[in-house]
């Protein structure tokens, strides 16, 4: 068969998009039948069948065709990473605006450099290279920036397989003299093409660096050499490098996981209203409750099992060296190998959390009939020693017994509380309302907190100092309560709701109600994150 036959149509298609694509102002239906010479029947055939893609988009209003969002988020995914983009506007603006003269984000591609993101300059005669279009590295800019920030073996087994073609007399095409410019490049901390890749253009760059010595691009400034000449190049290049280390200190650093689907549910046992995930280092093993079915489970390495069940609603659990503390509204129990083996009354209240210490004390909060809150040591015999008072409910404590502090969750405000020894109780951190119900606390081995966004599709975390450091996206709709367990602490631990969720949400979100589990890196990051089935 002939090479491109039977692909007429598709060639069309193409060059519709190449013609609309390279019209910034859009192209109405008269310009772009001149412009790809089709029959108006096939052109608007073509047209209809891209807009219903999202290819195209048309302007009712100007009654112009342009590229549609779809084409757009294809190319995203394809190449942009969205926390580079964000970082670096800023700094290309600032550096356009400084200079004057034109200023490109690039990302390495291969052997190649590609341009993501342009700010024109303010000049009528500019650099203006094409978005989107490739260039080879030894020749430019960016791409040097790139090679001399590269790890050496990585750099020197690109560079072996590289052909330096002269695309101009001053192109660089010995190796050695390459690697010696790339060492200078990596000591200055920037780059510089005169005119190596075309005539009459100067560039200078420097590369973008996160904090795990990843280098992720590169930023720079071109135009014509008459503006930019040597000595204005060596002034700027100190700025661009400036700029590159600003923007690569405010990326995320990549975690390259061996389990790209890290966060999976435990089995498929799901819980009404899951919450009190705790983790056993004696048994090696996790319990959680369903607050509404209401049982305790365990997890092991025999798989799941429902440990204990009763018929009231469960408000609470924890690990105790007597077994298992169950909380329910009018009385406390002790449950060992699934039989109560003791029970008691509250001597103060019902509490509306629990949590315990690494000296196995019982820790609740509890509401006065004043309309305030009491947090305090559970004592045997059901009585509560108060040490802190607040005007809003608690929803949720953790101990962070490495420091020696408590915290406490309003759910209601949106705030987590630091209670100190003293008494006094300090504000650690808040968000807004519209990013869910704050729900569950954890306290990684740094001292960060964690917490759970109920309806907000998220957890969260804060550092020592109450900043939110991450927040990351989990595939259910409301989860609950978290904890730290597995080896050395290693595997995160979420619980989750169901019975809030709707039949529609229920589709995107299967796993709605399950205990899920993922590896966390050294830095408390989850190692992956995904959406789950379909």
């Amino acid at each position: 068969m002939e090479a491109g036959k039977g692909t007429a149509a598709l060639e069309k298609a193409f060059d519709l998009l190449e013609a609309i694509g390279l019209a910034p102002e859009g192209l109405d239906t008269q310009q772009l039948a001149a412009r790809v010479n089709l029959p108006r029947s096939t052109l608007y055939r073509l047209l209809g069948l891209l807009v219903e893609r999202g290819m195209v988009r048309r302007d009712a209003h100007q009654k112009r065709y342009r590229l549609g969002f779809r084409y757009l988020e294809m190319v995203r995914g394809a190449w942009l990473e969205p926390d580079l983009v964000a970082a670096a506007s800023f700094e290309l603006r600032a550096l356009r605006d400084l200079t004057g003269e034109t200023t490109y984000l690039a990302i390495r591609d291969g052997d190649q450099v590609l341009s993501l993101e342009r700010c024109d300059g303010a000049h009528s005669h500019r650099s203006a290279a094409a978005m989107g279009q490739n260039k080879p590295m030894y020749c430019t800019g960016q791409g040097k920036a790139i090679l001399s920030a590269m790890p050496d073996s990585e750099r020197r087994d690109l560079l072996k397989h590289m052909q330096l073609v002269p695309l101009t007399p001053l192109t660089i095409t010995d190796r050695d003299r390459l690697q010696i410019e790339l060492e200078v490049t990596r000591t200055r901390g920037y780059a510089i093409d005169d005119e190596e890749i075309a005539l009459g253009i100067r560039c200078v760059a420097a590369p973008v660096v996160d904090s795990a010595g990843q280098v992720r691009g590169a930023l720079s400034i071109a135009g014509p050499a008459y503006r930019l000449t040597r000595k204005r190049l060596d002034l700027l290049g100190p700025e661009v490098a400036a700029s590159a280390q600003r923007v690569g200190s405010q990326l995320a650093v990549r975690h390259i996981s061996d389990h790209p689907d890290a966060l999976q549910p435990l089995s498929e046992r799901w819980a009404f209203l899951g919450g009190q995930p705790r983790w056993s280092e004696r048994e090696a093993c996790l319990y959680w409750t369903d607050r509404l079915g209401p049982a305790v489970y365990r997890h092991g390495a025999h798989g799941t099992e429902k440990v204990f069940h009763c018929e009231r609603p469960i408000l609470g659990m924890e690990l105790t060296a007597d077994g298992l503390f169950v909380a329910l509204d009018e009385e406390y129990l002790f449950v060992t190998e699934g039989r109560i083996r003791s029970r008691g009354q509250w001597g103060f209240g019902t509490p509306t959390c629990l949590c315990s210490d690494r000296e196995g004390r019982l820790w609740a909060a509890i509401r006065m009939g004043s309309g305030h809150w009491k947090v305090g040591e559970v004592h045997r015999d059901g009585t509560l020693a108060s040490h802190w008072q607040f005007n809003e409910a608690i929803s949720a404590l953790c101990w962070d017994s490495q420091h020696s502090q408590l915290f406490a969750l309003g759910a209601d405000s949106g705030t987590l509380f630091r209670l100190e020894h003293s008494g006094q109780v300090r504000r650690f951190a808040t968000l807004p309302k519209g990013s869910g119900l704050l729900s569950g606390l954890a306290v990684d081995h740094d001292g960060s907190v964690w917490t759970a966004l109920s309806g907000g599709w998220s957890i969260v975390k804060f550092d020592r100092g109450g900043n939110l450091e991450r927040m990351v996206g989990v595939p259910v709709a409301s989860p609950t309560d978290l904890c730290f367990g597995g080896a050395d602490g290693a595997t995160l631990y979420i619980t989750s709701a169901r019975q809030a969720v709707s039949r529609e949400a229920l589709k995107t979100a299967p796993w709605s109600g399950t205990v899920m589990s993922t590896p966390v890196d050294s830095r408390g990051a989850p190692a992956a994150v995904t959406r789950g089935p379909a």
